[in-house]
Protein backbone atom coordinates (compact mmCIF):
# COMPACT_ATOMS: atom_id res chain seq x y z
CA UNK A 1 0.00 0.00 0.00
CA UNK A 2 1.32 3.40 -0.88
CA UNK A 3 2.78 5.20 2.09
CA UNK A 4 3.42 2.05 4.07
CA UNK A 5 6.68 2.01 5.97
CA UNK A 6 6.73 -1.78 5.67
CA UNK A 7 7.56 -2.72 2.09
CA UNK A 8 7.52 -6.48 2.62
CA UNK A 9 5.83 -7.39 5.89
CA UNK A 10 5.95 -11.08 6.60
CA UNK A 11 3.25 -12.80 8.67
CA UNK A 12 4.33 -15.27 11.32
CA UNK A 13 0.82 -16.32 12.37
CA UNK A 14 -2.71 -16.02 10.98
CA UNK A 15 -5.75 -17.18 12.94
CA UNK A 16 -9.39 -16.90 11.89
CA UNK A 17 -11.55 -16.56 15.02
CA UNK A 18 -15.08 -17.50 13.95
CA UNK A 19 -16.68 -16.84 17.34
CA UNK A 20 -15.46 -13.25 17.66
CA UNK A 21 -15.38 -12.74 13.87
CA UNK A 22 -11.80 -11.49 13.91
CA UNK A 23 -8.76 -12.26 11.77
CA UNK A 24 -5.71 -12.23 14.00
CA UNK A 25 -2.46 -11.69 12.17
CA UNK A 26 1.03 -11.37 13.62
CA UNK A 27 3.96 -10.08 11.61
CA UNK A 28 7.71 -10.63 11.85
CA UNK A 29 8.12 -7.00 12.99
CA UNK A 30 6.28 -7.99 16.20
CA UNK A 31 3.01 -6.25 15.38
CA UNK A 32 -0.19 -8.15 16.13
CA UNK A 33 -3.48 -7.02 14.62
CA UNK A 34 -7.02 -8.18 15.30
CA UNK A 35 -9.02 -7.20 12.23
CA UNK A 36 -12.80 -7.67 12.47
CA UNK A 37 -14.40 -9.45 9.52
CA UNK A 38 -16.69 -6.46 8.94
CA UNK A 39 -13.66 -4.12 8.75
CA UNK A 40 -11.95 -6.43 6.26
CA UNK A 41 -15.11 -6.67 4.17
CA UNK A 42 -15.76 -2.93 3.94
CA UNK A 43 -12.09 -2.28 3.11
CA UNK A 44 -11.81 -5.10 0.57
CA UNK A 45 -9.15 -4.35 -2.04
CA UNK A 46 -11.51 -5.64 -4.77
CA UNK A 47 -12.71 -3.49 -7.66
CA UNK A 48 -16.26 -4.19 -6.47
CA UNK A 49 -15.52 -2.14 -3.34
CA UNK A 50 -12.73 0.22 -4.41
CA UNK A 51 -13.94 0.89 -7.92
CA UNK A 52 -11.48 1.42 -10.74
CA UNK A 53 -10.15 4.77 -9.62
CA UNK A 54 -10.45 7.60 -7.10
CA UNK A 55 -14.03 8.62 -6.45
CA UNK A 56 -15.44 5.29 -7.67
CA UNK A 57 -15.50 3.59 -4.26
CA UNK A 58 -18.70 1.76 -3.35
CA UNK A 59 -19.84 2.28 0.23
CA UNK A 60 -20.49 -1.10 1.82
CA UNK A 61 -23.57 -1.19 4.04
CA UNK A 62 -25.21 -3.84 6.17
CA UNK A 63 -21.98 -5.75 6.83
CA UNK A 64 -22.03 -5.78 10.65
CA UNK A 65 -22.79 -9.50 10.83
CA UNK A 66 -20.67 -10.70 7.90
CA UNK A 67 -18.56 -13.78 8.49
CA UNK A 68 -15.70 -15.46 6.71
CA UNK A 69 -16.59 -18.85 5.28
CA UNK A 70 -13.03 -19.69 4.20
CA UNK A 71 -9.59 -18.21 3.64
CA UNK A 72 -7.23 -19.35 0.90
CA UNK A 73 -3.56 -18.42 0.56
CA UNK A 74 -2.54 -16.66 -2.66
CA UNK A 75 1.04 -17.62 -3.36
CA UNK A 76 3.31 -16.42 -0.58
CA UNK A 77 2.05 -12.86 -0.65
CA UNK A 78 -1.65 -12.70 0.23
CA UNK A 79 -4.92 -14.16 1.53
CA UNK A 80 -8.24 -14.41 -0.27
CA UNK A 81 -11.20 -14.74 2.09
CA UNK A 82 -14.68 -15.78 1.04
CA UNK A 83 -17.20 -13.82 3.06
CA UNK A 84 -20.60 -15.17 4.05
CA UNK A 85 -22.31 -12.51 1.90
CA UNK A 86 -20.70 -14.14 -1.15
CA UNK A 87 -17.92 -11.59 -1.65
CA UNK A 88 -14.75 -13.47 -2.64
CA UNK A 89 -12.82 -11.27 -5.07
CA UNK A 90 -10.60 -9.34 -2.65
CA UNK A 91 -6.96 -10.43 -2.51
CA UNK A 92 -5.40 -9.07 0.67
CA UNK A 93 -1.63 -8.74 0.25
CA UNK A 94 0.43 -8.93 3.45
CA UNK A 95 1.43 -5.29 2.94
CA UNK A 96 -2.22 -4.25 2.69
CA UNK A 97 -3.20 -6.22 5.82
CA UNK A 98 -0.30 -4.61 7.72
CA UNK A 99 -1.42 -1.17 6.50
CA UNK A 100 -5.02 -1.89 7.55
CA UNK A 101 -3.79 -2.89 11.00
CA UNK A 102 -1.60 0.20 11.37
CA UNK A 103 -4.47 2.47 10.32
CA UNK A 104 -7.44 0.54 11.72
CA UNK A 105 -8.79 3.17 14.14
CA UNK A 106 -8.64 6.03 11.63
CA UNK A 107 -10.07 3.93 8.79
CA UNK A 108 -12.94 2.70 10.97
CA UNK A 109 -13.86 6.26 11.97
CA UNK A 110 -13.77 7.31 8.30
CA UNK A 111 -16.08 4.42 7.43
CA UNK A 112 -18.56 5.31 10.20
CA UNK A 113 -18.55 8.95 9.04
CA UNK A 114 -19.22 7.90 5.42
CA UNK A 115 -22.13 5.71 6.58
CA UNK A 116 -23.60 8.56 8.60
CA UNK A 117 -23.22 11.03 5.71
CA UNK A 118 -25.01 8.59 3.41
CA UNK A 119 -27.78 7.89 5.95
CA UNK A 120 -26.75 4.22 5.78
CA UNK A 121 -26.25 1.53 8.39
CA UNK A 122 -23.76 -1.16 9.30
CA UNK A 123 -26.74 -3.41 9.89
CA UNK A 124 -28.67 -4.99 7.05
CA UNK A 125 -32.13 -3.53 6.56
CA UNK A 126 -34.98 -5.68 7.77
CA UNK A 127 -36.46 -7.74 4.95
CA UNK A 128 -39.87 -6.66 3.73
CA UNK A 129 -42.54 -8.96 5.05
CA UNK A 130 -44.08 -10.88 2.16
CA UNK A 131 -47.55 -10.46 3.63
CA UNK A 132 -47.10 -6.70 3.97
CA UNK A 133 -45.77 -6.38 0.43
CA UNK A 134 -48.82 -8.20 -0.99
CA UNK A 135 -51.40 -6.46 1.17
CA UNK A 136 -54.11 -4.96 -1.06
CA UNK A 137 -54.54 -1.20 -1.03
CA UNK A 138 -57.91 0.16 0.11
Amino acid sequence: MAGSAHANPSPTRVVVHQGSRVLEIEFADGKLFRLPFEFLRVYSPSAEVRGHGPGQENLQTGKADVGIASVEPVGHYALQPTFTDGHATGIYAWEYLHWLGDNQDELWQQYLARLEAAGASRHAPAPIQASAAKRPKH
